[in-house]
């Protein structure tokens, strides 16, 4: 721990002590300064805590110089053990968030083409050992990566870049026009201790 100090000078009459130099006193002072904390392991990767059950895969972009092709979904990863079966992509204007939103019957999995997407997520899980737990994870169009929502977790997505952020879901089970597996909560509900502050969304 380092240790800082405060000079004070005393001087009496005259501008001096009785000697020729002014008295000169050190204090000890409590450390202000505060070392980060380490935030990725020895292979690079967010050593943030995430959800049970949730865990992002990177992807794979190959670039020349014609343009990019980028690598989305490939069960071969062995990522996730649910099949590809339906897909669909949505957007988020700027500032916007949509959410809160809970599956009960499926996962969703994301990929962000283009933006920049804060997901927050809660978990009201009374069996799970991240119960009553708060997890935020980055997506973003510079960063390919595949993401997976648990079900029975509250989620949100928000915008934070400054165009339409573009996502891409591979939910496990097709959706169900007549009978949505769906459930929602407003954004400032007293049900989840977290606020999107002047956030617009529902």
């Amino acid at each position: 721990m380092t240790t800082k100090y405060s000079i004070q000078r005393y001087v009496g009459s005259g501008g001096k002590h009785e000697g020729s130099e002014p008295i000169v006193q050190v204090q000890a002072m409590a450390p202000a300064e505060a070392q980060d904390q380490r935030t990725v392991d020895d292979q690079r990767r967010s050593t943030a805590p995430l959800l049970d059950g949730m865990s992002f895969h990177d992807s794979i972009r190959h670039d020349d110089d014609r343009g990019s092709v980028t690598e989305i979904f490939d069960p071969r990863w062995g990522w996730h053990g649910d099949p590809l079966v339906f897909s669909y992509a949505f957007t988020i204007r700027p500032g916007m968030v949509k959410g809160w939103g809970l599956h009960k019957l499926h996962e969703d999995r994301y990929f962000v083409l283009s933006g920049e997407m804060e997901l927050v997520l809660f978990d009201p899980r009374p069996e799970s050992s991240t119960h009553g737990k708060i997890c935020k994870g980055y997506l973003s169009g510079s960063r390919p990566r595949l993401v997976n929502v648990p079900k029975f977790v509250w989620h949100a997505d928000r915008n934070i870049g400054t165009s339409d952020v573009v996502v891409l879901n591979f939910p496990t089970i097709q959706y169900d026009h007549s009978n949505p597996d769906k459930y929602r909560l407003p954004l400032d509900t007293d049900l989840i201790p977290y606020s999107f502050g002047n956030a617009k969304g529902w």
